[in-house]
């Protein structure tokens, strides 16, 4: 794989479309600083998939479209491509080339694309996995990467070793499968606290649905029996409306007889439809068939237009081919003479060209006789120029070395006075940064102090904030408390309330009593009289139980009025206490056992009842102890407090206290209590709200009172004024610094000028002894000059006579072959001709056969049009035959129609009969709704129900069924509270409690699974990982050795044998000659050379299908860069190099140069210069 392509517009400086082609395999980028070099990087990277801003050297995302200059305005989008070739297979596509495109609009949406098509980032990571390319990859490396690789920064080192061991997708997937193993053990943990909660429930449930159950055992067995007497009263009425139902069956068979006819008419109008419907299609059939053939007759008539339209073009296309062969037949006679006679004119040429040759040979005779004697004298003068020009560079060195000493003393002694005036000028520079040195000093202590009073104020304020926080948190804690118990104070209130209104758990005869108006306005109960201390409820409800549900009325005469009203009502029977038949109490037992009490001492009542409950409470006592006492004095009764026993002298009765026991007596007392305690509580709500109102002002005021502005503006202004004290003092000190340094340098510059002197005066006297030697050559040379003049003028002469000889005879030869060309030109036209005319004829002669087949389907269709225009008129004829069928059938439709409107109204008289029927068979059944309302409201049955549930039938007599059903209303009305959603609650939690262990079960066995998913991750990842570390070790040794010396020592090693996919992996390097401790100790080249032998042992494990490298070649020297350029080369047969640079022995290495330049008024842009198209070009063989 191979990248092809880079496109980038709006991106960074690139403010117009530039693509850069990656067709080599070493590529080159340069331009100057500022240009946009990097910023081609940064494309690759970004398009790549890269997210942090500070990768790209930008404070924002947004920073990376294009800003404008002063002549271009902002661009509104970035847009970067990257093709790559995938030749090899290597991404997991059907496609050979692959483009990944990222776009990013100024309103901040963004996109990627796939060859075009919208997809996300993780597509494209998805698609470049593993495959040694990435945004954070080690194919993309900048000079300071190469420090963050050497100091393992952010752990980049063993990012690199996992990209190329490609153990990345192992990690990723453990990652995952230990966030999946978390949430599974929190699961687990929320199941079992769910499991323990309700198998605390479960065991309560569980006691009150066994007594849900048998009560609605005897509910159902009350429901089947009272079921059974409507059954029986029901059949006797139906009985007496059988007579008036035949009547409705005779009048509705009559309806139903007109109904058939109807049904039967409308039977056969539909069959006639049908018909019509088929002869409605047999005409569209015949329709049809006309149209297509009157569509192919006008197809036969195109058909026939279109042949004489081309019998007419092959008529015009026959006369022009004659016209041609008869012009072509005078071109080819012209031709044959012009060649003739340019035949002729080209044996007379030749005659001349000979005559011409001969001349040209007597004069290269003549021209080298002279050139030998030339050459002679030539050689002899050039001997002693060679000399004369030697003596005359020596004193020409010999001057510029005097002229450049002289202009060195003079260099100097103006160093020397400038270096006095500079130091002068910086003395009192000096003394002037070191009083603002001290005035800084005193403002950092100043800075300082207010500093440490912000903080403290800040720590103040926290305290105080935490302080406020949990005052709120202890609030709200109070507040939610408090609403808790209010919540269920009103929620009690409600169920009390409403258990009060609708009677629940009374028998019926007090439901009836309470609601009737025909008896005392405000009925009261005992157990609505009295309040019971909540501790001692159960016991006197138990004690109380048999007499809880008696009236409590004023005389005889209002119970002989609710007697009364009971039996006429038939609603069962009740009990009553007469106030006026009590008399005094005359007072219980004088001493009482120990740890008792009397049972009135815990009993409220009204004054009016408190005769009533002495009586029912007489020789009553309540004991906190659970524990059986002996038998008590006669007639005195103990009750536990909790409820468990009542002990009388000769018997005892107890056992466990049911959910319900206690809810009973005192509820209307209850409710009054109820009442004061919610207004209490809302008055507690109303005030702890008004001081958490207060508390949360304050908080939210110690809030806003944040001084941590304050606090890093502070810090901010000292960490400036301690830099600026430190740039202070660091340039007080470089004053010093340079005073010595200058002193010293004048001392070194005025014994450089002494020695320069010296040197001046042995030059002069060479300079004398040279310029003697020169004038005795010159004179030697002034006899021998002469002599190679005179023979010079002659050999020119000849040179320039052979020189005409030798134009005119080339003229002559380029004559003859002008002549000849104009022969084979007009030979290749005759041959042409001649073609040309052969194919000519040879199409004339198709021309006329095509003629004759012409005339032969012209007659063919005149037959067929004549046959086509018969057969019309006969489906035409057809056509209107079917028509006359159509309508026929059509009107006798009608016909049926208006027969089936009578039968309707026939139909409609007999439906007014039997309606008047079924109004008085309904007056019959009304009285047998009555029955249904009740057994509606009391079983939530109709009557239609009831014929279909399968209820035993009845076979004694139904005074004894009512005598059976009365009774089993009673034992229900006695029964007590139960809680009726017991049953179904159980059943519920039962299932849920069942459900929810099976899905522990199921979690467990899922965590189980990722344990040993995690387990089989680790350990393949970790074989993957250190076979890849042992090879990477070898490379890495081998590249470094080849980059250094044979004998310079290097290794790679875990810290952390034990956990090598988490190891830190350390870098040893030992160039020859040193002995670092630490590779920061290296060298700038050496460390580059380091980094670099790592990256290249990754590649020879896992070759990336590109490199990019951003001036990582500037701290190396030019031998290094010679090892750097050389591997390089070597590697590219793998990979692709793309090198960002500066140095000029990396540009000469590359094969294309892409030089990135910058103007104002467009931005940067790119020009490529490919080096392999100019090897063997001689445009730099100046160079």
């Amino acid at each position: 794989m191979r990248l092809r392509q880079l496109e980038i517009k709006g991106f960074k400086s690139f403010a117009n479309t530039t693509v850069v082609n990656f067709d080599e395999d070493v590529i080159g980028i340069v331009g100057p600083n500022g240009s946009g070099k990097s910023n081609i990087v940064d494309a690759i990277r970004w398009v790549l998939g890269e997210q942090k801003g500070s990768e790209l050297r930008l404070d924002k995302m947004s920073s990376i479209i294009f800003n404008g200059t002063k002549k271009k305005k902002a661009g509104n989008m970035a847009s970067v491509s990257l093709t790559f070739d995938n030749d090899k297979g290597l991404l997991p596509t059907e496609y050979n080339t692959v483009t990944i495109t990222r776009l990013l609009y100024r309103s901040g949406d963004s996109e990627y694309r796939l060859n075009g098509v919208q997809c996300r980032l993780k597509d494209i990571t998805s698609l470049l996995l593993d495959t040694g390319i990435g945004s954070n990859s080690y194919a993309i490396i900048a000079l300071g990467m190469v420090d963050d690789i050497l100091a393992d920064k952010d752990n980049s080192r063993r990012r690199m070793f996992e990209q190329a061991a490609g153990v990345s997708k192992y990690k990723a997937r453990k990652r995952e499968s230990l966030q999946k193993l978390k949430a599974t053990e929190d699961d687990l943990d929320r199941i079992e606290d769910l499991l323990h909660e309700i198998n605390n429930n479960l065991a309560s449930l569980e006691k009150q649905a066994q007594r849900a159950r048998r009560y609605l055992e005897l509910k159902a067995q009350y429901r089947e029996q009272s079921l059974q007497l409507t059954q029986v009263k029901v059949a006797d009425l139906r009985n007496d409306y059988g007579k008036l139902k035949g009547e409705i069956t005779a009048a509705e068979d009559q309806y139903r007889s007109v109904d058939v006819n109807i049904r039967q008419l409308e039977a056969t109008l539909e069959a006639e439809k049908a018909q019509h419907i088929d002869k409605e299609k047999a005409l569209g059939e015949r329709q049809k068939l006309l149209n297509e053939l009157v569509n192919e007759l006008r197809g036969l008539e195109n058909e026939k237009q279109m042949l004489a339209q081309r019998k007419t073009f092959v008529r015009r296309q026959t006369e022009k081919l004659q016209q041609d062969i008869t012009t072509a037949g005078g071109q080819l006679a012209e031709y044959l003479g012009q060649i003739e006679r340019m035949e002729a004119q080209i044996a007379n040429e030749r005659t001349v060209e000979t005559e011409r040759q001969e001349a040209v040979n007597a004069a290269e005779q003549a021209l080298a006789e002279i050139r030998s004697g030339h050459e002679t004298i030539k050689g002899r003068l050039e001997e002693g120029l060679k000399a004369q020009q030697q003596e005359e560079r020596n004193i020409f060195e010999l001057e510029k070395r005097k002229a450049i000493n002289g202009n060195q003393v003079e260099n100097f002694r103006f160093q020397i006075e400038r270096n006095v005036g500079e130091m002068e000028d910086r003395r009192g520079e000096k003394e002037s940064l070191e009083a603002s040195l001290k005035e800084l000093e005193a403002e950092e202590a100043v800075a300082l102090t207010a500093l440490e009073k912000l903080e403290l104020a800040e720590t103040e304020r926290r305290e105080a904030l935490d302080a406020a926080t949990e005052k709120v948190e202890q609030l709200q804690n109070d507040q939610s408390k408090i609403n808790r118990g209010l919540d269920a104070r009103r929620n009690e209130f409600k169920l009390t309330k409403s258990m009060i209104d609708s009677l629940e758990g009374f028998p019926e005869s007090i439901r009836f009593l309470s609601q009737s108006k025909q008896w005392k306005e405000d009925p009261q109960l005992l157990s609505d009289l009295v309040l019971v201390d909540q501790d001692y409820r159960v016991a006197i409800e138990n004690y109380l139980e048999g007499f809880l549900n008696y009236y409590v009325v004023d005389n005889a005469e209002e119970a002989r009025q609710a007697i009364s009203l009971l039996s006429k009502s038939q609603k069962g029977k009740a009990n009553f206490f007469l106030l006026d038949a009590i008399g005094p109490y005359q007072g219980g037992a004088a001493l009482l056992p120990g740890g008792t009490r009397l049972a009135t001492d815990v009993v409220q009542v009204d004054k009016t009842y408190q005769p009533l409950l002495d009586h029912l409470l007489h020789n009553v006592l309540v004991t906190d102890s659970d524990e059986l006492p002996g038998q008590p004095p006669e007639g005195i009764t103990i009750l536990s407090r909790s409820g468990r026993y009542i002990r009388r002298p000769y018997s005892v009765s107890g056992g466990s206290v049911g959910l319900f026991e206690g809810k009973k007596i005192g509820r209307k007392k209850n409710l009054e209590v109820l009442e004061k305690a919610i207004a209490e509580a809302e008055k507690q709500v109303r005030a702890v709200e008004k001081e958490l109102y207060q508390e949360r002002n304050r908080l939210n005021e110690l809030r806003q009172r944040r001084v941590d502005k304050d606090i890093q503006e502070k810090q901010r202004e000292l960490s400036r004024l301690q830099q600026k004290r430190a740039g202070l003092k660091a340039r007080v000190e470089s004053f010093a610094n340079y005073f010595g340094d200058t002193e010293a340098k004048n001392v070194q510059l005025a014994q450089q000028v002494d020695a320069i002197n010296q040197a001046n005066a042995v030059i002069d006297r060479d300079l004398a002894k040279a310029q003697a030697t020169v004038e005795a050559l010159r004179e030697q040379l002034a006899g021998t000059d002469g002599n190679y003049r005179q023979l010079s003028e002659q050999l020119s002469a000849a040179s320039a006579a052979y020189n005409e000889q030798n134009i005119q005879f080339i003229r002559q030869q380029n004559k003859i072959q002008t002549l000849e060309q104009e022969v084979l030109f007009r030979r290749n036209r005759l041959q042409e001709l001649g073609e040309q005319d052969a194919s000519n004829k040879e199409q004339l002669e198709r021309l006329a056969v095509e003629s004759r087949q012409f005339e032969d389907q012209e007659i063919t269709l005149a037959r067929n049009l004549e046959q086509m225009y018969a057969n019309r008129s006969e489906y035409q004829t057809t056509l209107n035959a079917v028509e006359q069928a159509y309508f026929a059938a059509r009107t006798g439709i009608n016909n049926l129609e208006d027969e089936l409107r009578r039968e309707n109204r026939r139909r409609q008289d007999g439906q007014i009969l039997v309606n008047q029927l079924k109004e008085k068979f309904t007056d019959i059944k009304f009285r047998i709704d009555g029955i249904s309302e009740r057994l509606k409201i009391e079983f939530n049955v109709g009557l239609e129900e009831l014929s279909q549930l399968e209820i035993p039938e009845w076979v004694g007599s139904v005074g004894d069924l009512e005598v059976k059903v009365e009774r089993l209303r009673g034992r229900i009305g006695n029964y007590g509270e139960i809680n009726p959603l017991a049953v179904e609650a159980y059943d519920e939690m039962k299932e849920r409690h069942d459900t929810i262990a099976k899905q522990r079960d199921d979690i467990v066995a899922a965590k189980n699974t990722l344990v040993k998913t995690i387990k089989e991750i680790e350990e393949t990842a970790t074989v993957q990982f250190l076979q890849a570390f042992e090879r990477v070790r070898t490379y890495f040794i081998d590249v470094f050795r080849s980059l250094f010396t044979e004998d310079d020592n290097c290794d790679l090693i875990l810290l952390d044998p034990e956990d090598p996919l988490e190891s830190k992996i350390e870098i040893v390097a030992k160039p020859k000659g040193k002995r670092p401790t630490t590779i920061s100790q290296l060298s700038g080249g050496e460390k580059t050379l380091t980094a670099t032998a790592l990256l290249f042992a990754l590649y020879l494990l896992k070759p990336a299908p590109f490199c990019i490298f951003d001036e990582v070649d500037a701290p190396l020297d030019d031998a290094n860069i010679a090892k750097f350029n050389r591997i390089i080369k070597k590697f590219s047969k793998e990979s692709q190099f793309i090198i960002v640079t500066h140095n000029k022995l990396t540009m000469e290495a590359v094969d294309t140069i892409y030089g990135v330049y910058t103007n104002e008024q467009q931005g940067s842009g790119v020009i490529p210069v490919q080096f392999t198209e100019l090897e063997g070009s001689t445009m730099f063989s100046a160079v």
